[in-house]
């Protein structure tokens, strides 16, 4: 991916969304919401509400939400059975999910899905452009793989989090007991369950991030194996020195997927009032429809108000 733009001036800041996992979650968080037709419509609310939210919160100059576009042929490579214990996602969500996209369309946010991608490592690529042309980011997900991309200029935003905080290398380092730049490798030890990698046996979060604080990385954390004690923790990692090699190319993201994309494309833009009007009155959500009527909130300003409103 190339994010081409001139060099941005101080003070703006991207968000960039997390789509799948936020629709997931406004689905679950909101059981029962239909539209006149009977159609459900709990996902598209919530997702509405949330990212309204995310925008009050952060108040960006860029925004974007980022779809999975399928697992990565690479990872699947590495280990066949990555992810697969993930169940099919519900009908009624997926039934869902073009809605969303209109939603976006119409409100001028780009919604972003390249095939064969997914969006963790497309967000990698476009925080790092950004950050390159000088922007700030603020990544909106929960999934713990994006620490390793927290420093001076990124911050994560967890929907988890009631507290709103943003989480930068302070917070990561409260979290996981690692640097922001150890978490690849603090991973690459534990495993994640979520998506079905193991790691080394009897290794936790506190045993990786002890053994990280004392080694430095996972080179020299192998360079100088035999001072690691007990000797069955030392055992243990050598048995297992194969599977966390291939663990850190598993959890490392990808910052250099084939995408193309402008900075300008990026820019918060006002909403099509009257697009977002039709959607609103198809899916039944009065008050929303009441803010885009004259003396209402301005179609720009939805977001900030959309939190409330149902």
């Amino acid at each position: 991916m190339r994010i081409e733009s001139p060099d941005s001036p101080p003070g703006r800041q991207l968000l960039l969304v997390d789509g799948h996992a936020f629709a997931y979650r406004a689905f679950f968080a909101i059981r029962s919401l239909t539209s006149p037709d009977g159609a459900a419509t709990n996902a598209i609310y919530g997702f509405i509400r949330m990212l309204g939210r995310m925008q009050a919160r952060v108040r960006p100059t860029h925004i974007a939400v980022v779809w999975d576009g399928g697992l990565a042929a690479e990872r699947m490579a590495l280990l066949p059975e990555y992810k697969a214990q993930r169940p099919a996602m519900p009908r009624d969500l997926e039934l869902q999910l073009d809605q969303i996209v209109s939603f976006l369309q119409a409100s001028n946010i780009p919604s972003l899905l390249q095939e064969g991608c997914e969006a963790d490592d497309l967000i990698a690529a476009i925080t790092r452009r950004a950050v390159e042309g000088g922007l700030e980011v603020v990544i909106a997900s929960s999934d713990k793989d994006f620490m390793q991309l927290v420093s001076p200029q990124v911050r994560l935003l967890n929907p988890h989090d009631k507290s709103d905080t943003l989480c930068g290398e302070e917070e990561v380092r409260c979290k996981t007991g690692v640097e922001s730049t150890q978490i690849v490798a603090w991973l690459s030890l534990t495993g994640d369950a979520v998506d079905n990698i193991a790691g080394v046996p009897g290794v936790g979060a506190k045993t990786a991030a002890d053994l990280l604080r004392q080694f430095g990385s996972m080179d020299d954390l192998y360079r100088r194996l035999e001072e690691v004690r007990p000797e069955r923790l030392r055992a243990q990692l050598k048995a297992s020195a194969e599977v966390v090699r291939r663990n850190e190319q598993l959890v490392r993201l990808k910052s250099e997927v084939p995408y193309e994309i402008s900075l300008e494309q990026l820019v918060c833009k006002p909403a099509d009032a009257p697009a977002l009007r039709r959607l609103f009155a198809r899916w039944g959500f009065k008050s929303l429809l009441r803010q885009l009527e004259p003396g209402g909130v301005p179609a720009g300003d939805l977001f900030a108000e959309a939190a409330g409103a149902c």
